[in-house]
């Protein structure tokens, strides 16, 4: 097995490769790869993703440049803003985001599950001899054809094969494919797995089933928060010709996007109208053959009044910052504004307004850093989403009428965030 280790943002590093393995590499979009000027080696560099991966006799090691808390921070509280803020995860001493997850995870499994396992009421349809809960009286009809028996029924059952437990057995089994863990890791993973042994394991590829915090699974909330990041990084695998590629990666343009939007739009929250996430209304041009999908779009009063969008950027490639400035411009064009706002990752933009020759619009460039504390991180979006406020009135002082119409519109656009709150 040849092991490759990179670090995000960092330089290119050569290392030696097969040119079969090295053009595989280039082509799974995990890294960039291309042959070096040296003859036998290729120049390996991150591209946007951080964790591990394997494709065939190669395992490539992505460490993120930010902290491993602050990384797990950002990813969970896209997917649940109050939870993530509420617990903090303890994810101890572990210097790479594998060990530090599985180490988060086995504790907060092995916690939850110490009363014991948690059962509840799971639907079920099947064939019986008995009458048990209520027939299927169109199931019954069609699949017996007037027999009495066997009964086609719909009942509930209380047991341990529920979407908590099944959550975390899958991402249990997640874990423990990964390489270079811990023994003791692995032993309190397999505790886990051998308590969760009724449990169903998840399908691969299928919607993992919705969960909700509630009194009764309360043991279980950080688990199973860890869980869907667990599972999250795992749905990296995909296939290209004959190219299979698995791992447990994360993507940093699309956590930071999605970090940066959830929390804007619980801080507008704050001032009324309705805040769309991807929004896909608007076209460039007027035979609406162009669409725009900026990242969040702010509405009052059913008409947008400001538009943001998200920029992580590992380095600063061709064209930066005007590509970046260009889409912008075209976005407010579209949507009649005269401002916009791009939001990056402190240290590859500073804080910037540019206004734009004979069109009478200012794109307004802000960096957050992502180094410091949680909570501070939120207070810099909480003071961004305020500088949208002043040019627009606040739904307070708006008319009945015109707040019924902005509910309206955030209710036609929720379904811009799965059940997990994951944005895309």
């Amino acid at each position: 097995m040849i092991r490759i280790e990179l670090t995000e943002n960092e330089q290119p590093i050569d290392y030696p490769l097969p040119a079969e393995l090295g053009g595989l590499l280039a082509e799974s979009g995990i890294v960039t790869a291309a042959p070096s000027i040296s003859p036998g080696m290729w120049t390996v560099a991150p591209a946007g993703k951080v964790g591990v991966a394997r494709l065939r006799d190669v395992e490539v090691w992505i460490r993120p440049k930010i902290d491993i808390a602050r990384l797990v921070f950002l990813i969970g509280y896209a997917r649940d803003p109050k939870g993530w803020r509420d617990s903090p995860v303890e994810l101890g001493t572990a210097d790479d985001l594998v060990t530090a997850v599985a180490y988060a995870f086995a504790r907060q499994a092995e916690q939850a599950l110490r009363q014991g396992v948690l059962q509840g009421y799971r639907e079920r349809e099947d064939a019986l001899p008995v009458l048990r809960g209520r027939i299927r009286e169109t199931a019954q009809l069609g699949r017996r054809f007037g027999m009495a028996v066997p009964l086609e029924v719909r009942y509930d059952e209380f047991t341990v094969d529920i979407a908590e437990n099944q959550l975390l057995r899958t991402a249990t089994q997640v874990l423990l494919t990964l390489p270079r863990l811990t023994a003791g890791v692995r032993q309190q993973l397999h505790k886990v797995l051998l308590r969760l042994g009724d449990v169903t394991p998840l399908v691969r590829g299928r919607p993992a089933p919705p969960w909700a915090p509630t009194r009764l699974n309360g043991r279980y909330h950080v688990a199973l928060r860890l869980a869907e990041v667990v599972l999250a990084a795992s749905s990296f695998e995909q296939a290209r010709g004959s190219l299979l590629t698995s791992g447990f990666l994360f993507d940093m343009p699309k956590v930071f996007e999605d970090f940066v939007c959830v929390a804007l739009r619980d801080a507008l929250a704050r001032h009324g109208g309705a805040v769309r996430l991807q929004d896909r209304e608007h076209h460039l041009d007027v035979a609406q053959r162009v669409q725009l999908r900026p990242d969040l779009v702010w509405w009052v009063a059913g008409r947008p009044v400001a538009v943001v969008d998200a920029k992580y950027k590992a380095e600063k490639p061709s064209g930066f910052p005007e590509a970046d400035l260009y889409q912008m411009l075209a976005y407010c064009t579209a949507l009649g504004l005269d401002r916009g706002y791009l939001v990056y990752a402190r240290g590859n933009e500073i804080p910037n307004l540019h206004e734009v020759r004979n069109a009478g619009i200012t794109v307004a460039c802000h960096a957050i850093d992502l180094d410091t504390e949680p909570m501070q991180l939120l207070a810099e979006l909480d003071q961004l989403a305020r500088s949208l406020v002043p040019e627009h009135p606040s739904m307070a002082e708006l008319p009945t009428d015109t707040r019924h119409e902005s509910a309206r519109h955030a209710g036609e656009r929720s379904a811009d965030v799965d059940a997990t709150g994951v944005l895309h």
